[in-house]
């Protein structure tokens, strides 16, 4: 269902929804939390958005993806601030990737550790099992 609000269609929530793979559920929260929002509801109290409130939900959808979670989401919104200025964002922005960045790499690391350990008592176990039977 779209709406006409000014020159702008605004879709329903249950047609972004489905055209991005999310539920309406999903959708009502993150706008409960404060990191999206819709255009003003219509009278049937029908969430709506327009094509600017869709390309939010989309980076919302990447920055979920790249690991953020919803209390840095609702910092970035903050920072956003009522003005709507994305310069204001991006330094927060690039000060909480640099931070999954570091997460990211210590995780590898203790991976790779754990594949050395792994790799090793597996040798190990080869040569009990070939010096048990030889």
């Amino acid at each position: 269902m779209n709406t006409l609000r000014g020159d702008e269609v605004a879709e329903s929530i249950g047609d972004v929804a489905k055209s991005l793979g999310l539920t309406t559920r999903t959708l009502r929260y993150w706008e409960e939390v404060g990191i999206i929002e819709s255009v003003e509801r219509t009278d049937g109290g029908t969430r709506g958005y327009t094509p600017y409130y869709v390309r939010r939900i989309k980076f919302i959808m990447k920055l979920k993806d790249l690991g953020l979670t919803i209390k840095e989401m609702q910092d970035l919104y903050i920072a956003y601030g009522d003005a709507k200025q994305t310069e204001k964002m991006i330094p927060r922005l690039i000060e909480v990737l640099d931070m999954h960045i570091n997460k990211v790499d210590e995780k590898m690391a203790k991976l790779a550790l754990l594949r050395k350990e792994i790799v090793d008592y597996r040798q190990k176990m080869v040569e009990r099992f070939n010096v048990s039977r030889g």
